[in-house]
Parts: structure tokens; C-alpha cells; sequence
């Protein structure tokens, strides 16, 4: 197995079981990789879930968002409820790993690893309906939807805490280039909020051999762009991350015609709830005003992304002495950097502010490929820490 953990031998039992789950969990992970299916489309996904739970006891919950899973499981007497989150859709991205398991579904791929989230909070869940080693209730989320398409959101409006209350929330995703199987915490801001604007710039159309009976939307366009980079630089504390990007200008089609529209598409993103509002108000008056200088006009749409993810300072250094727990002190990281990406549990810590988000290593060393790209891969490596992390924090949030 590829870039296999050192687990520590804190819980020997625990992992020895865990271990003894591994080919099936490895089998679950490349065939739910074989079959990617994108966001609100998991529905064979949400099957192998939902059969799995049923299985072991779980009281399942299905229709969530449409293709979301909610697996319940009771012990003992106590009032305590604990969440538990992972993501299952894939990417349109067309795979590039060749590997046995790659995906068979043209242009779609788990680019991102939920595949391996997916597989690895059903690994503790056979072993949480095994043991039932905690005094609560848990709350297993398998989430459609995660890339861009807001099924955190979904879930909540569907009613996910007021149907499932939450004491607590948990969330973990894999990253690339930190060590396979090691943990990684921040408290507060830890990625970023993420929103995307479309300007249209009308300006008057005409010859380009008569510019100056035209307004020219091209010209208009780049003054804008050089002005929005003033903002970041001159409007946003020093102290503060923040990034605006224009990512497309589209404009015309032939050399000598100057076009009367131009589209701008932007990306912003903040890790402060006040600097994601000052970045999006002053996108507005320069856009605005710097379209009035040369006599045109600009209409704004703005899409609200996922907001700044921000993790609860107690639940975040319980998490982490769960990890340092099971796999000591040098494979627990607390104060890991923020990202400039964006994550849609998010939306969840929001609406159930008492909870975390954190990594886990998918491996530093050759053939470790950044999520989001046709060479990437989960690593199996992963499941049995991640599977044990994930029953820490049951039994010892729930305590029996």
C-alpha cells in the first residue's frame, strides 16, 4: 500500500482492528473512484453509504440535499450528540493517473479525495456499531455537493441540525504535500471565504479605423483591472490575507471592430468576514467609477461563495489532543497556516459554530499530486489513521 502511516501504538486495539478493515476499505475507496459522480448526482454513492450503514446497525437517513446520507447511531443513556462529516462528489476533470482504479467515466474524477473522506468515515463507523464504545448520540453527514455547488448549504436548509442536532462538528480533508497519516489544526480563520462577480462593461461600439466615435469596453476593462489592484494593496489592512482575481476578460471577435460590451469575471476571496465585505463594496465603486471616467457604464452580478471557515477555539485544541493522543505529540500540528482556498462545511460551521475543520497528511514524498489535478490520487495510506481519528474523537467527546 502506497505511503503507509507509522501509526503509534496508544490504542493497539483499536488499529488492530482498523487494520483488519483495510482491504475492504481500500476496495470501497477505488470503487467508489471508479465511479465518480458529480455533486447532487451521487446517487450510487449515496447507495454503497446508505447499504453499508444499514448494515451495521445505523439508523439511516437518506434524501438530504436530494443524494445526502445521515447515519445515526445511539448508545447508552447520554445527552451528547456529536457530528461527524464527509464529502462524496468528483470533479469534471478527466483522469490522468492510469492506474487500475481510475475513474471509468470520461472527464469525471475524484480529484479532491472525497472518495477517501467518504471511505474513511465508513471505516469508523463499522468499528463505532462494533464496539459502541461511547455514552451519546453520533451523527455520521455524508454531504453531496461539496465542490462549489453549496450542498453544505443544502443540507442545512433542508433542516440537517434541527432534524440531527449537533453538540459538536467535525470535518476532515486531505492534503497533499503534508505527511501521509499527520494532523493539522488552526483556531479561527483556516480557509478562505470565496465569491465570483460578472462585469459587464457597455461601452458604444463602432470601426476600429474611428476610435474616438466609439467608447471602448476593452480599454475600460483594463483600466479596471489595474485599479481593482489598488484595493488589496491600499484598502485591505497589511495584516489581512485577501485576493482579487480576474480570472477572464471576453471582448469582441475581429481585429478592426470595437466591440460594445465587454465581460469581466472575477474571484475574491478573504479571510476575514469584514474584509470579504470591504473587498466587495470597494469592487462596486471602482468598477462603477472607473467605467463613468470614460463615459460608459457597468452592470455588476455578484454570486456569494463560501463564507471565511472558522473553527471554534475549543472544539479545535480537543481535536488536536485527540490526534496528539493516538499519534503523539510530533504527528499533531496545532497552528497550521491558514489557505486562500475555500470549503463549503463552511456553511455548516455557520449555521453550528461549535466545531472544526482540519487536515490530514495524503504524503509528501514522489508521485504526491495537488487535489484538483488529472494526476492526483487519494492515498490509501490514509484510511486507517483517518478511520482512528475519527473514532477518538467519538469516544472521547461521547465519553462512556
Amino acid at each position: 500500500m502506497k505511503g503507509q502511516a507509522v501509526i503509534s501504538p496508544l490504542e493497539p486495539a483499536m488499529f488492530d482492528t482498523l487494520r483488519s478493515f483495510e482491504p475492504e476499505l481500500v476496495e470501497i475507496r477505488r470503487s467508489i473512484h471508479r465511479h465518480p459522480e458529480l455533486g447532487f448526482e451521487e446517487s450510487r454513492t449515496s447507495d454503497l453509504v446508505a447499504e453499508k450503514l444499514a448494515s451495521w446497525g445505523y439508523e439511516v437517513h437518506r434524501g438530504i440535499a436530494r443524494t445526502g446520507v445521515v447515519g445515526v447511531l445511539k448508545a447508552g443513556h447520554g445527552n451528547k450528540s456529536l457530528g461527524l462529516r464527509a464529502d462524496m462528489d468528483a470533479l469534471p476533470i478527466h483522469e490522468a493517473t492510469a492506474k487500475p482504479w481510475a475513474s471509468q467515466i470520461p472527464n469525471r474524477m475524484h480529484a479532491c479525495g472525497h472518495d477517501g473522506h467518504t471511505t474513511m468515515l465508513l471505516g469508523a463507523a463499522r468499528y463505532l456499531a462494533q464496539t459502541r464504545n461511547f455514552d451519546g448520540t453520533l451523527n455520521l453527514i455524508f454531504q453531496p455537493a461539496e465542490e462549489a455547488l453549496g450542498g453544505a448549504q443544502a443540507m442545512v436548509d433542508a433542516g440537517l441540525f434541527r432534524r440531527f442536532p449537533c453538540d459538536a462538528l467535525f470535518g476532515m480533508h486531505n492534503m497533499p504535500g503534508l505527511p501521509v497519516g499527520q494532523f493539522y489544526f488552526r483556531t479561527g480563520a483556516f480557509m478562505a471565504s470565496a465569491d465570483s462577480l460578472d462585469i459587464t462593461i457597455h461601452g458604444k461600439g463602432g470601426h476600429g479605423a474611428l476610435p474616438h466615435t466609439t467608447v471602448d469596453p476593452i480599454v475600460v476593462a483594463a483600466s479596471i483591472t489595474l485599479a481593482l489592484q489598488t484595493i488589496v494593496s491600499r484598502n485591505v489592512d497589511t495584516q489581512h490575507a485577501a485576493v482579487i482575481t480576474v480570472g477572464s476578460i471576453q471582448a469582441g471577435d475581429v481585429a478592426n471592430v470595437v466591440p460594445a460590451t465587454a465581460l469581466m469575471k472575477l474571484s475574491v476571496r478573504a479571510l476575514d468576514r469584514q474584509i470579504r465585505k470591504l473587498l466587495l463594496s470597494r469592487i462596486e465603486d471602482v468598477v462603477r467609477l472607473q467605467a463613468q471616467s470614460f463615459g460608459a457604464t457597468a452592470t455588476i452580478e455578484t454570486r456569494h461563495g463560501t463564507p471565511v471557515l472558522v473553527n471554534d477555539e475549543t472544539q479545535t485544541r480537543f481535536a488536536h489532543g485527540v490526534a496528539a493522543k493516538l499519534f503523539g505529540e510530533a504527528k499533531a500540528h496545532y497552528g497550521a497556516r491558514p489557505l486562500m482556498g475555500s470549503e463549503d462545511f463552511a456553511y455548516m460551521l455557520d449555521a453550528n459554530p461549535n466545531g472544526c475543520y482540519f487536515f490530514i497528511g495524503n504524503g509528501d514524498g514522489e508521485g504526491s499530486c495537488m487535489i484538483h489535478n488529472p494526476g492526483y490520487d487519494f492515498n490509501d495510506g490514509c484510511l486507517t489513521p483517518g478511520a482512528a481519528m475519527w473514532v477518538g474523537l467519538a469516544e472521547d467527546y461521547l465519553k462512556a
